[in-house]
């Protein structure tokens, strides 16, 4: 069995940068707090928190004072920063500069958007961090949409400007976009001209590995998707190895691996999403090649 690891996988630099500054921290202190889990990643977040970072939530966040905490890539809402000065907590930020940088995307269309009566939305997970921080920048006025369910909360009549969480599908973006045109287009005799904006503000770290997983899922018999199951990306990702390739398998870790998975003659894939740690990787390669020496069906 021949088993190889995906180069192009593991942390995008949003992650790393976010979990070496945390690192940093530590070894001048014990203790260091994280608002929420600083990757979608049990394992990595077991090994963090031996080292001594503590995760918290918003309300605790509210109880804290004179203390350091840490703000993960995903960026979060103004409320954090205004809760902060007046509590005296230091801020490590460690947001993404490319979360910042749709944060005031944001913010500067939705103050167009008032001004006009028009609306923004946002394509992502209700209730994922970086959806909460940008929400935030709209005073919780923007429109979440996941499902076209969720089509119907938009007023087609208004003004539209749309935007995407960073490590959503570039292919939903696209037919999002597409429902909606549709739907403003569909609203025609009845109003004016509608304003309808698309941004499509998908992380391109995070868009360019899903052709690269294609090939990769191509080029092995069997493939094994690392990723924490809390991973918006992980998920996504994994469907993109599953349409691939059949034998693709999704697990947290390496207990999870299954022996009637593979064959002896098998080229096997390990590959992840953005927050999977490579040192979780390789110990999935060694736990595979040491089931291989216990006799993998031929």
């Amino acid at each position: 069995m021949q088993v190889t690891i995906d180069k192009n996988s593991g942390y995008c630099f949003g992650v790393e940068f976010a979990i070496k500054m945390a690192e940093d921290e530590m070894e001048q202190a014990d203790k260091l707090y994280c608002l929420g889990d600083i990757v979608h990643n049990d394992m990595e977040v077991k090994r963090l928190s031996e080292k001594g970072l503590v995760v918290i939530d918003r309300e605790q966040l509210s109880e804290l004072s004179d203390c350091k905490v840490l703000i993960r890539a995903h960026g979060e809402p103004p409320e954090t920063y205004r809760t902060a000065i007046e509590n005296n907590i230091e801020l490590i930020d460690a947001s993404c500069p490319v979360v910042l940088k749709l944060q005031h995307r944001v913010k500067t269309a939705f103050d167009k958007m008032e001004r006009e009566q028009g609306q923004i939305v946002i394509y992502g997970k209700k209730g994922h961090a970086e959806v909460i921080g940008l929400t935030g920048q709209t005073l919780e006025k923007a429109i979440v949409v996941m499902e076209d369910s969720d089509l119907e909360k938009i007023d087609y009549s208004r003004p539209v400007t749309l935007f995407s969480q960073t490590t959503k599908s570039t292919k939903g973006f696209y037919e999002l976009s597409r429902k909606i045109e549709e739907r403003i287009q569909a609203e025609k005799g009845k109003v004016e001209t509608v304003d309808f904006n698309a941004n499509d503000s998908i992380c391109r770290q995070v868009s360019n590995r899903e052709p690269q997983l294609q090939k990769f899922s191509k080029e092995n018999d069997v493939i094994v998707f690392v990723s924490g199951k809390k991973s918006s990306n992980g998920k996504a990702l994994y469907q993109v190895c599953l349409s691939e390739n059949p034998r693709s398998y999704f697990i947290e870790n390496e207990t999870e691996l299954d022996p009637q998975w593979f064959n002896s003659d098998d080229k096997v894939g390990i590959c992840g999403a953005t927050s999977t740690p490579m040192w979780l990787m390789e110990q999935v390669k060694n736990h595979l090649e040491s089931m291989e020496e216990n006799a993998l069906p031929a």
